[in-house]
Formats: C-alpha cells, structure tokens, sequence
C-alpha cells in the first residue's frame, strides 16, 4: 500500500476503473455469445438483431477505451461475416 496521498487515491481510481471496465468486457462477451448462439441456431431475425446490440456495445467498448478500436472492428466484422453467410 503506497504511503504518499495522492497514490493511495489513485490506487483507489484504478480499483474503480479495473471494475468498471471488467463489467464492460463481460456485457460484451455475454453479447457476442449470444449473437454465436443464434448463429448456430440458424436464428437470422434474432442473429441480427442480437448482432446490432453487440455493435453498440463494441463501438461503447472501443470509444471508452475498453477494447481496441481494431479489436472492436475484428469481432464485428467477423459476426457480419457469419451472419451473411446464413443468409447465402
């Protein structure tokens, strides 16, 4: 535990931080999975729509620094792709 003030308060920022962003990257998880599941299923209503939701919560993640922006544009494309493939 540090001694100086201001890094025990910033020992409590990144606690706050590390959570806020651990809550984000399982939303997201959560998100995609369920996108995989209706792949899967061969759902294609509810795999775009599912789809949709998880761009939202990506473009979040990306903006806020949670994922890498190109991390961000790597699952989306990759969810794209298998949700056109359904439809061909």
């Amino acid at each position: 535990m540090p001694n100086i003030k201001s890094q025990i308060k910033r020992v409590k920022t990144n606690e706050k931080a590390r959570n806020r962003n651990a809550h984000f990257k399982t939303m997201v998880r959560t998100q995609i999975k369920k996108v995989r599941l209706a792949i899967t299923a061969k759902d294609v209503e509810l795999a775009k729509t599912e789809f949709n939701k998880a761009v939202s919560l990506l473009d979040k993640a990306a903006q806020r620094g949670v994922f890498h922006p190109n991390k961000a544009a790597h699952h989306k494309s990759a969810l794209a792709r298998d949700i056109n493939a359904l439809n061909a």
